[in-house]
């Protein structure tokens, strides 16, 4: 049979689910990601497991990503965007614009000295997993404003000021896209105070504060919270702004992290702030029968949030069981935000040619299949098409994978 070659756009736990499925059958995947990392969002969430595993997938993420690196069939393009795609004869060829790359990863041993000692914050990007090499990624801007401390600073010569980037073109028979999603920015919710209080966090900074800390801390000064607060449906099911779809993951996210904060932090307080708790998964009612035993759920959605002394919290609340309005304090608010579209799926949409739904995510072509565009040829997978978990994401990521395996007529 003839070698077949399949693009893969988005470096993300669907991207390297189908890519990693393809190569198992002796496919070519080019797997493209625009960030100088692989593993999207979920590469930077923690286990959730308390006495047992609570199946949150975390634990899958970076199992993928080391067989997607370590795969000879598939190659990485790092930092790269697809600037242009053309299609002839059941063909797509891809213009890729890549790099540049300021770190050679022959010379690089992630020592972090670059990191450690960069002049200024975010000029030196830092990546979750060990199995992502180089370790770290220099951006443009730091190089263009601190040459002469990039040109001395490593002790392997790893780092090449003079970088450019580059272009290059490649022809595949199939697409996947699965270009994942942006998290709600609750500076939109200004009566949360997202900018203003350090310790109003959203669920995307608490995974960050538990991986750096090993325990959920407050930013302001480090301690263990005693009294948390969990507001879900942030930037989801809101009519104002325009978004009416689910998230879906938020409630099962929210009460998994919950149950592992509560493991570590016995006497923690912790309420949770709903609209209504989304069964997702078989083993989700069970799960949240054991919850009510643990945390206080108030169905309301508070609107303001107030600083108090101490850095603490203040909420105004409407019980909706108890018919009463009040304030309430706590240490911290954790914010659940949702799933939105890639602010890039326009672009996306009209370069593939491919359709998007009411929402501005990528529509599926057939009510019984989410996994086929307008366009034959071109697939998609995970959050591209809507809110999707983890488990999810990979499910729908592997029968995209088998899609364009019986598009190539590949036995499976």
């Amino acid at each position: 049979m003839k070698e077949k070659h399949i693009m893969v756009m988005g470096g993300g736990i669907a991207g390297m689910t189908a890519a990693r499925d393809l190569a198992g059958f002796g496919v070519n995947v080019h797997l493209i990601e625009k960030s100088g990392f692989m593993g999207g969002y979920a590469i930077g969430y923690t286990c959730k497991a308390t006495t047992e595993c609570l199946q949150c997938g975390a634990c899958s993420v970076e199992k993928a990503l080391k067989e997607v690196t370590e795969s000879p069939n598939i190659k990485l393009h790092l930092s790269t965007t697809v600037e242009a795609v053309t299609s002839e004869n059941q063909k797509f060829s891809a213009k890729l614009k890549k790099g540049p790359f300021f770190i050679d990863p022959e010379k690089c041993n992630n020592c972090g000295v670059c990191y450690e000692k960069s002049p200024v914050k975010g000029a030196v990007l830092h990546g979750y997993s060990k199995n992502n090499h180089p370790l770290y990624a220099i951006t443009a801007e730091g190089i263009q404003n601190h040459r002469d401390f990039f040109a001395s600073v490593c002790p392997e010569g790893a780092i090449s000021i003079d970088a450019e980037a580059a272009t290059e073109t490649i022809s595949v028979d199939a697409l996947i896209v699965a270009t994942g999603f942006e998290p709600f920015d609750p500076n939109q919710k200004p009566t949360y105070r997202y900018a203003e209080h350090a310790n109003v966090i959203t669920g995307l900074d608490m995974e960050r504060i538990k991986r750096d800390h090993g325990a959920l801390v407050r930013p302001s000064d480090g301690q263990v919270p005693e009294k948390v607060a969990f507001i879900q449906c942030v930037g989801s099911r809101d009519e104002r702004l325009g978004h009416l779809w689910c998230s879906r993951v938020c409630c099962p996210y929210a009460l998994r992290s919950a149950q592992s904060i509560k493991t570590q932090s016995p006497e923690m307080d912790i309420t949770i702030f709903y609209m209504d708790i989304q069964n997702i998964g078989k083993d989700f009612p069970a799960f949240y029968e054991a919850c009510k035993n643990d945390f206080r759920f108030i169905r309301s959605i508070p609107v303001d949030i107030f600083g108090e002394e101490n850095d603490r919290l203040k909420l105004r609340v409407f019980d909706e069981a108890e018919g009463t309005a009040g304030l309430e304090t706590f240490d911290l608010v954790v914010l659940s935000i949702g799933i939105m579209p890639n602010p890039e799926n326009q672009a996306i949409s009209k370069l593939l040619g491919i359709k998007l739904d009411d929402d501005g995510f990528f529509a599926h072509n057939d009510s019984l299949n989410q996994t086929l565009t307008s366009q034959n040829g071109i697939f998609v997978a995970g959050t591209a098409s809507g809110p999707n978990s983890i488990p999810g994401s990979m499910a729908q990521a592997g029968q995209a994978a088998g899609e364009v395996l019986k598009y190539l007529g590949v036995a499976q």
